[in-house]
């Protein structure tokens, strides 16, 4: 739970700074201090991805995930369902709501956190919740200066969400007591973590949210290729 108290932390505190700011933080710095953020994350996904020893059970998983990841659109249905709750949450209430909705969802929807909570749950690594934390932080900065105190609330949200995936995937490694499958899925994560490195350095743009079900396809096909003679 360490990495999701971070990242608590950093919007809490960015928030905050945003709010004390209020005119707003130049835009070359922010761009300078995600390129720094980017960098870091292709090399915490190239680690990451090399941990894996099987590269066919990585290829045959990342390929059938996108496949049915693109077919369901995962990435198209987190987009409407966040302005959905957008929509219906800022037509009750005024910049509070909106601030905190904006905020959820830009800290909670995304690969980054499902892929860093499954590290920190399944192996105790909470290197991508940090850098996802430092990437909160400039973010809620950001957005306090415009949408206010609302943006505070959302670490609330940060906590609840982030650190039930991270308890749930805690539970998972007494079911997944194979040290090597746990590498393979980390290894397939990574690997999306290095689609988002791009997507951030603003060099792709991968809709890293259809890779999603390549994590289960992993246990899959890691079971299936130990019984094939390789």
């Amino acid at each position: 739970m360490l990495g999701v108290i971070i990242n608590v932390i950093t919007v809490l505190a960015g928030s905050g700074i945003g709010l004390l700011l209020k005119k707003g933080i130049p835009e070359r710095v922010s761009k300078a201090a995600m390129t720094a953020i980017g960098l870091c994350t292709l090399y915490i996904g190239i680690d990451g991805a090399l941990q894996g020893e099987n590269t066919i059970v990585l290829i045959l998983s990342m390929v059938f995930g996108a496949v049915i990841g693109t077919l369901v659109d995962i990435d198209k249905g987190l987009e409407k369902g966040g302005k959905f709750l957008e929509n219906k949450l800022q037509s009750k209430g005024g910049n509070l709501t909106q601030g905190f909705v904006t905020g959820s969802l830009l800290f909670c929807v995304g690969a980054m956190t499902v892929v860093g909570s499954l590290n920190a749950g399944l192996t105790g690594d909470n290197e991508l919740l940090i850098t996802k934390s430092i990437l909160d932080l400039i973010s809620s900065c950001m957005l306090s200066c415009t949408l206010g105190f609302g943006v505070i609330l959302s670490a609330a949200f940060v906590l609840v969400y982030q650190g039930g995936l991270v308890l749930a995937a805690g539970l998972l490694q007494n079911i997944l007591t194979d040290t090597a499958l746990i590498a393979e899925i980390t290894s397939a994560g990574s690997v999306m973590i290095i689609a988002l490195g791009l997507n951030i350095l603003g060099i792709t743009k991968i809709k890293v949210a259809n890779l999603l079900p390549a994590l289960l396809f992993v246990p899959l096909f890691y079971y299936l290729v130990s019984f094939l003679p390789l």
